[in-house]
């Protein structure tokens, strides 16, 4: 899959993942949306994505993401890439491996941050997938791609901080295994910006804690749903503070650089599977006489598809692979690179293979149209392109600042 080395226990675990998406993920997909019909709720938690947790499970296809070998894959982030791009190529699949944001994020912050209590009550949990969590950043009333804005209050007041404020966008929060939230907000406003912020760990179910109401995206209920959560009053113990106080910004960039790339692995596998969907509905669909697969703009559209796809592919490994080596600071124009570019690309191929399906691509017969309104937000969660593209300017820039006294 790629020009870069990668052991044999991560190849052997590609194809046993290729080998449980062809025998069992794929055929899932049509029972899961039948399963979520009959129930009438748009949250509900079908059986057959439980089913898929235990043949994951049995096959050692679990918490695949963590770097840890007691309680993971123990791959690095150059050898969960091809894994990550696999299950990407499902809306399920992230999920049945117990690898679908944020959780992912989530169980990485506790891990790291987190009391032995959290571990307890929490993070074990979380790693065997018998609960949910969400993570709270983004709110209505601020441009939360600086998060330095962020304007939840947390008033420290004895051994406890109160919360007030409103989320939104808070992905998980409607799923039905939820147990906890992963909040950020301001403890104090007076700090440099950057010290200003603190996260905590509240339980879902904390008095003050209220659902205001559930978020479509492009008119798609998600099953776990995006709310605007609103927080009145809730009282959290010192203890639940993460990392300690005006850590909040240090510990989100902690946790979004790995989430920004898995992101991207697994789109790169859902464009990959719309190429797949295109060039099958080319290949025999006809129209005027002929398949559409002979019209010369179709041949295009594939070959593009197929050149974008190995450039991409190649930067998310290469991002993978300086995280690995020199860290995650040091691959900072990589990761913000790949994060502009592979939704950016994939929503091409999407909407190109949309076309060739005609109006059934835009049903839900197929899974492109879905697919092309979760990754449009993807040009958005993790923050919007437009602050990656201004993270790696100042960067490029940054080199040449000198001219400027020069008057050059």
């Amino acid at each position: 899959m790629s020009f870069f080395e990668t052991s044999p226990r991560a190849q052997q675990l590609q194809d046993e993942l290729l080998s449980f998406m062809d025998a069992h993920v794929y055929p899932a997909e049509a029972v899961y949306e039948q399963q979520m019909l009959e129930s009438g709720d748009p949250h509900f938690q079908p059986p057959i994505l439980e089913d898929l947790k235990v043949e994951a499970r049995r096959r050692g296809l679990w918490n695949l993401f963590h770097p840890h070998p007691e309680t993971g894959a123990g791959l690095t982030n150059l050898e969960y890439a091809p894994l990550a791009e696999i299950m990407g190529r499902s809306h399920i699949a992230s999920e049945a491996c117990n690898c679908n944001a944020p959780d992912t994020g989530n169980m990485e912050v506790l891990e790291l941050f987190g009391t032995a209590e959290h571990s307890t009550k929490y993070l074990k949990p979380l790693l065997d997938g018998k609960i949910a969590s969400a993570f709270a950043m983004t709110e209505p009333g601020v441009a939360s791609a600086d998060a330095t804005n962020v304007e939840l209050s947390m008033v420290r007041d004895g051994d406890e901080y109160v919360l007030n404020g409103r989320k939104w966008f808070a992905s998980n929060a409607m799923h039905k295994n939820l147990e906890v939230l992963i909040v950020m907000g301001k403890t104090d406003p007076t700090a440099p910006p950057h010290r200003q912020q603190s996260m905590m760990v509240v339980p879902a179910d904390a008095p003050g804690v209220t659902i205001v109401r559930d978020l479509s995206v492009f008119g798609y209920r998600d099953r776990e749903g995006h709310p605007e959560i609103r927080f009145d009053n809730v009282r959290v113990p010192i203890e639940d503070v993460l990392k300690g106080e005006g850590e909040g910004f240090a510990i989100s960039q902690a946790r979004l650089g790995p989430g920004r790339i898995h992101h991207c692995m697994r789109t790169i596998g859902m464009a990959e599977r719309a190429l797949e969907l295109l060039c099958r509905r080319a290949q025999s669909r006809v129209t005027f006489g002929k398949p559409l697969a002979d019209n010369a703009n179709i041949q295009d559209w594939i070959a593009e598809a197929r050149i974008e796809i190995e450039m991409i592919r190649l930067l998310t490994l290469k991002a993978a692979h300086l995280m690995d080596t020199v860290g995650n600071k040091a691959a900072q124009t990589e990761i913000a690179a790949i994060k502009v570019a592979a939704p950016s690309i994939a929503l091409k191929i999407i909407d190109r293979a949309i076309q060739v399906h005609g109006a059934a691509g835009v049903t839900g017969d197929f899974p492109l149209a879905m697919a092309y309104a979760h990754i449009r937000t993807l040009r958005l969660a993790d923050g919007p392109d437009e602050v990656h593209k201004r993270a790696i300017a100042r960067r490029e820039l940054k080199q040449y600042v000198a001219l400027r006294s020069e008057g050059l």
